[in-house]
């Protein structure tokens, strides 16, 4: 039997010629990992051998178009993996959904999320496997995308996204009709005769809601990103969530992030889709819920603790950003 193979990006896929034309895929980075832990890939899916850790990485390749990587597992110590497949010509747009699986406990800075870019961002010659991931990567050749819309009614920011021909990264929150779509990614019982066919639907359902999201965006004009600014902006939201219970100073965060007070408004709302304060304060109530809810404290005692001296202030805050009274919250 005669085997043809084709690369595109970190991924191989095996076209068996003599089987009808089927497509068995396995990502690429996938069998080097497996290669370094001493195990092998199986049904797509690498199991962590248990002297290295545990969980298990599967993935993907549904069409020509759009495949996917999922990740769950801990390590016990980082691995850094050789991809050897970087096409910085191919058009790719990624999805990293990241804190996905639920946990007891989710820290301000591990709320469920996804990174949304252009390959212009993925050039990265190797790939750092870290100890722990849950994540789910979805890899969609933009060309395939920008077919799909009528070209007089994308927005900006889509139009940017699409178009693919500058460095981009937006991150977009995920709300519950998102997760429960990811659920069904990770639990469905799809039989074997139609699990890619199920995964591919599910995988494109959650494409196109983060599509209609960053729709209503409403930047008119995008700016390409270098890694300096894009690490410059994720450190100022990580001063943010250190300083949960202190209103945020620009003068003070534009110092800390080497650039003027315009350009840090202006690259923080077209990655968060939010301005700074507003932003701050989404992080302020969702850490009021946690004492509220982990913590047992009153709705007085989470007011004052979160820094406000006016209580129906703070209900109405918690009320818009939550979408219930903080009161009524702590009872449910």
């Amino acid at each position: 039997m005669r085997n043809k193979i084709v690369t595109f990006d970190s991924i191989i896929v095996v076209k068996d010629i003599m089987a009808n034309d089927n497509l068995y895929s396995v990502p690429n980075i996938l069998f080097n990992l497996a290669e370094l832990l001493g195990t092998e890939v199986n049904n797509q899916r690498l199991e962590i051998p248990e002297k290295f850790g545990k969980g298990y990485c599967a993935g993907y390749v549904f069409n020509e178009h759009i495949r996917m990587i999922i990740s769950d597992y801990e390590l016990n110590a980082d691995v850094i993996v050789v991809n050897p497949d970087v096409d910085v010509a191919r058009k790719t747009i990624f999805f990293k959904f990241q804190n996905i699986f639920p946990t007891a406990e989710q820290a301000l800075d591990q709320n469920p999320s996804v990174l949304i870019a252009t390959s212009r961002i993925n050039t990265d010659e190797i790939i750092a496997i870290h100890t722990n991931a849950a994540t789910i990567n979805i890899e969609v050749d933009a060309g395939y995308l920008n077919k799909l819309f009528d070209n007089t009614s994308k927005s900006p920011v889509l139009e940017s996204l699409l178009q693919n021909t500058q460095p981009l990264l937006f991150e977009q929150v995920i709300y519950p009709s998102l997760q429960n779509t990811v659920d069904e990614i990770m639990t469905e019982p799809a039989g074997e005769a139609f699990k890619l066919f199920f995964l591919r639907i599910k995988a494109e359902e959650l494409i196109c809601r983060l599509l209609m999201e960053l729709e209503k965006r409403e930047e008119k004009s995008l700016y390409p990103l270098n890694s300096r600014d894009i690490q410059a902006i994720y450190k100022v939201k990580e001063q943010l969530i250190k300083n949960i219970y202190t209103p945020p100073n620009i003068k003070e965060l534009t110092i800390f992030a080497g650039m003027s007070p315009t350009k840090l408004k202006r690259l923080f709302r077209q990655i968060f889709g939010n301005s700074i304060f507003n932003y701050y304060q989404e992080l302020r109530m969702k850490e009021a819920a946690l004492l509220l809810k982990e913590g047992k404290l009153s709705v007085s005692e989470t007011g004052y603790k979160m820094g406000f001296t006016n209580l129906s202030h703070f209900s109405r805050v918690f009320e818009h950003h939550i979408g219930i009274k903080p009161k009524k919250y702590s009872l449910m």
